[in-house]
């Protein structure tokens, strides 16, 4: 499903011949980064409610580079500097992506696995 994700993330480029898109593979990359560096490299932070002041902090960046990642193809869309097909592949990128992720927070917390 990420192959997928990252296929659909290069078709937007290429179909439309505009480089543009590949911002959002910049999300891509720094949307796990709070999970690794203050949450331990695991996401059951994500779904508790404890914790202190870094875990918040990352809480949300998490969130403020998810949402980053829907809001550069809408800006990119409303400057004219994509075509909306591109943002529309980079909408069903997103979608796969997240369904990924959650695929594998729901392993991740199976302890049957």
């Amino acid at each position: 499903m990420f192959s997928a994700s990252f296929l659909l993330q290069i078709l937007a480029c290429a179909l439309y011949n505009n480089w543009w898109p590949m911002l959002t593979a910049l999300m891509y990359v720094l949307v796990p980064m709070p999970c690794l560096f203050f949450g331990g490299g695991s996401t059951h932070f994500l779904t508790s409610r404890e914790g202190g002041g870094w875990i918040n902090a990352a809480k949300f960046l998490t969130g403020a580079s998810a949402m980053g990642s829907i809001a550069i193809p809408a800006i990119l869309r409303h400057a004219h500097l994509i075509e909306t097909g591109a943002m529309l592949i980079e909408f069903t990128s997103f979608f796969i992506l997240v369904c990924t992720v959650l695929c594998f927070h729901r392993v991740s917390l199976d302890e049957d696995w």
